[in-house]
């Protein structure tokens, strides 16, 4: 049985007691995130930092938990997040059960800058999950959020494609000088605020409508504050080494570092490509570009029926969009695209057949029903082609409808997580398990990406040890973020600590039942305050907003 002593919350109490730290975790295996060997042992809090870690055997706690030779480790990081589900539950159920401590936001578009027309596009766009918008910058949209009350910790990059749209809307045509310069200046103002960088997503309108000229200039303004350019690329697929080659560019003209977001080869045509995708990596690591890459550990992805559509047709946004698919006349264009083109990235034919499209989420309570169900299995049901469904379910739903694609090798997984130049996202909103959520359905990688990989990675196929891993989901990518005092066990760092046992951490969510929470991690820390205690939620909320480090 694991012991546990609480004593008074008071100062001078906990000194009656004989407590010196505020927090004390005895008998642990200290693997601090530096990627050295783990060692007996165990760390003291006082307030928000971590104030000893080893021997603290003489110590005293206000909480005292004998850990009993679980894994003490610096909480994780979760490169690839969002922030609408923290507004519906801010205890970011999914993850923080997974031991992640950290969120980060921002891929293609993010909270800010926003303007009027923007804020009421949003609010017209949200679907079950609904709140109010009352920010103008992203450190002010950061900032509502934690107000709001989360659990853990949020950081985000700017998305590429805001200052676009604050300044062109949702126009597909390439800025004028003046307005370029207007979002190199939004781009200034939100890295003054602690953004971590410039984050694109070049398959979806409108962040694809930027050229690799646009994507230097907004680059080179966050070169200027130490950011960093991440990038869901161009192509994953049949053109991924092409997308590399833009990575590349962007990274050497803006003298900037480079990270590729879900590294993957979609379409099983493509799976062969892997070892020239790493070639490219690391001749370019090689060279001396700082270029690194994350990923999730499932064999399918998850967006939505844009990411099956040619770009053009969403011009304008999702009202434009829909008026043209009931066109008869481009309903037909984008058919013929969607079954022969090779001009955009299309998860539909990626994945091959449409019974390896799962749709997860829609917005109508009349379509609902089909939550689960294929593409293929619909256009069934509606005696129509899988293209045109999909293209009838956009204009239905008055949505882009989550879905997942099972596009990827489970032999490539195994081959990207043990480079170690790779850390994790998990490429989805820490989510709850009640309430609205219960609505919709989601991708496994929500409750289990990162429980997975000591499960299945480590524990089962033995392919990383759990040193390895801890350092892919802290210090890693803490680093390559600019972040500091973070993703180490390290005395004055800030005291973000996940404990597992790693002959039991388990995730459990399948594709047929994602929302099941992993299990196996006992105690959660965030800014010192336990978050979780014996795998339970404890109700606390310390979140804070996490900026880069100037």
């Amino acid at each position: 049985m694991r012991c546990i002593f609480v004593v008074a919350l008071s100062i001078a109490p906990a000194i009656a007691f004989g407590a010196n730290f505020d927090v004390v975790l005895r008998n642990g295996v200290i693997c601090d995130g530096t990627g050295s060997p783990c060692k007996p042992g165990g760390i003291a809090i006082r307030a928000d930092k971590i104030a000893k870690t080893g021997d603290v055997s003489s110590d005293r706690g206000r909480i005292d938990v004998d850990v009993h030779g679980q894994v003490i480790a610096p909480g994780f990081i979760n490169l690839m997040s969002g922030p609408d589900a923290l507004f519906a539950d801010g205890r970011g159920l999914s993850d923080l059960l997974q031991g992640v401590t950290l969120e980060i936001f921002g891929e293609g578009e993010s909270m800010g800058p926003i303007n009027e027309k923007m804020r009421a596009e949003w609010l017209r766009s949200q679907s079950d999950i609904k709140f109010d918008v009352p920010w103008h910058t992203l450190n002010e949209g950061l900032e509502t959020l934690v107000k709001h009350g989360i659990s853990p910790n949020v950081a985000s990059f700017i998305g590429a494609a805001t200052p676009r749209v604050y300044v062109l809307g949702r126009a597909n045509r390439a800025p004028t000088p003046a307005e370029l310069n207007q979002m190199r200046d939004l781009v200034a103002k939100g890295m003054q605020d602690g953004a971590l960088g410039i984050a694109s997503a070049l398959i979806y309108a409108p962040g694809n409508y930027a050229k690799t000229d646009e994507l230097i200039a907004l680059s080179e303004v966050a070169a200027k504050y130490h950011g960093i350019y991440i990038s869901h690329m161009r192509n994953e697929g049949d053109h991924e080494l092409e997308a590399i080659d833009e990575l590349l560019t962007i990274a050497r003209q803006a003298k900037i570092p480079a990270e590729i977001y879900h590294l993957k080869v979609s379409g099983a045509k493509n799976w062969s490509h892997l070892p020239e995708v790493i070639r490219k990596v690391e001749a370019a690591r090689a060279e001396g570009l700082k270029i690194t890459a994350d990923m999730y550990t499932y064999p399918a992805g998850a967006t939505g029926l844009d990411a099956a559509m040619p770009p053009w047709v969403q011009e304008g946004g999702l009202e434009e969009w829909r008026k043209r698919l009931q066109d008869p006349s481009i309903r037909k264009r984008v058919k013929e695209e969607m079954l022969h083109s090779d001009k955009y990235d299309n998860l539909l034919a990626a994945a091959g057949t449409p019974d390896k499209v799962l749709l997860v989420g829609f917005r109508s309570e009349k379509l609902k029903p089909l939550t689960g169900k294929t593409l293929g299995e619909v256009a069934r049901m509606r005696h129509t082609s899988p293209e045109d469904t999909a293209m009838d379910l956009v204009v239905e739903d008055d949505s882009r409808i989550e879905t997942v694609y099972f596009l990827m090798s489970e032999d490539n997984i195994r081959k990207q997580i043990v480079l170690p130049w790779v850390s994790f996202g998990a490429d989805a909103e820490p989510e709850g398990i009640d309430g609205v959520f219960l609505k919709s359905s989601t991708h496994p990688r929500t409750f289990g990406n990162f429980a997975r990989v000591y499960a299945r990675y480590v524990r089962d196929d033995k392919l990383l040890s759990v040193t390895e891993a801890v350092r892919k989901m802290t210090s890693l990518p803490a680093s390559n973020l600019g972040i500091a005092n973070r993703g180490l066990l390290r005395q004055g760092y800030f005291a973000d600590i996940a404990v597992f046992d790693p002959a039991t951490i388990q995730d459990h969510a399948t594709f047929e039942k994602p929302r099941q929470l992993a299990t196996g991690v006992s105690e959660v820390f965030v800014n010192g305050v336990e978050v979780v205690h014996d795998g339970k939620h404890t109700g606390a909320k310390p979140g804070r907003v996490v900026k880069r480090e100037r």
